[in-house]
């Protein structure tokens, strides 16, 4: 089994190190991850500069770019063939709700499904890395799984509680949740007197309710939620009244 491993907390991220080591275990690992951290990159792409990529003494590639240039250079080009698995983490912080369309490791995995390969971006819940050695395990169980009732390609983002092995009450199919909208951006003055802007927290959970994956995890869970590319809003395509020709 072939698997390219990529992230958005940059390849020398414990989470990263964790994920590689275990899937290593049991399949051809090929990292290529971003040289530092890109959290928030969404699926941006780099196109007003070329990128560079480095070896690193543990194997790892390193690239001068997002999460998602990483994948598409190493699908297009690092990797002399496709993968079976993309696998994007284990991120230091959930990505669950509307995080998942600001997320770099949500988005690495989605760039490899576009390039019509199977894909996973596994989570923790908190930042810290505490219990990575859980997370892993679990990562590593769902690629041996390997989820053969759904078809190829599968799109799938993973969170993970930051707890021992055997406080993990399972496993549950959720559906994303929703925030409020995000705290007010930090404002201040640079040495220079001008205004600058930090973007704020993310807002609170507004729908967190049963069948999330805001709730699963609160009760212990790792949450799976199948995601999709369709952007299209076909309840209102049906309702469009075009005023011209």
């Amino acid at each position: 089994m072939k698997i390219l491993i990529s992230n958005d907390d940059g390849y020398l991220a414990p989470g990263i190190v964790a994920l590689a080591r275990v899937l290593a275990t049991f399949a051809d690992v090929t990292v290529v991850a971003p040289d530092s951290n890109r959290s928030g990159a969404s699926n941006a792409l780099t196109l007003d500069r070329p990128l560079s990529v480095q070896r690193a003494e543990n194997g790892f590639y390193f690239v001068n770019g997002t999460p998602s240039d990483c994948v598409h250079i190493a699908l297009t080009s690092i990797l002399k063939e496709a993968p079976d698995l993309v696998v994007s983490g284990i991120n230091q912080g959930q990505n669950m709700g509307d995080d998942t369309l600001y997320s770099g490791t949500v988005a690495a995995a989605t760039e490899g499904f576009l390039f019509g390969v199977p894909a996973i971006a596994f989570s923790q819940v908190n930042k810290g890395w505490e219990h990575l050695d859980t997370a892993a395990k679990i990562a590593a169980d769902m690629v041996k799984h390997g989820f053969p009732q759904l078809p190829r390609p599968f799109l799938l983002n993973v969170n993970i509680p930051n707890l021992p092995l055997d406080e993990i009450q399972g496993v549950r199919k959720a559906r994303l949740g929703k925030r409020h909208s995000s705290e007010p951006v930090i404002s201040m003055r640079d040495p220079h007197g001008r205004d600058i802007y930090w973007i704020g927290p993310p807002g609170a959970v507004r729908d967190g309710g049963e069948g999330t994956d805001f709730d699963a995890t609160s009760r212990g869970f790792v949450s799976v939620t199948p995601l999709q590319i369709d952007l299209t809003n076909h309840h209102h395509l049906d309702m469009l009244d075009m005023p011209f020709k």
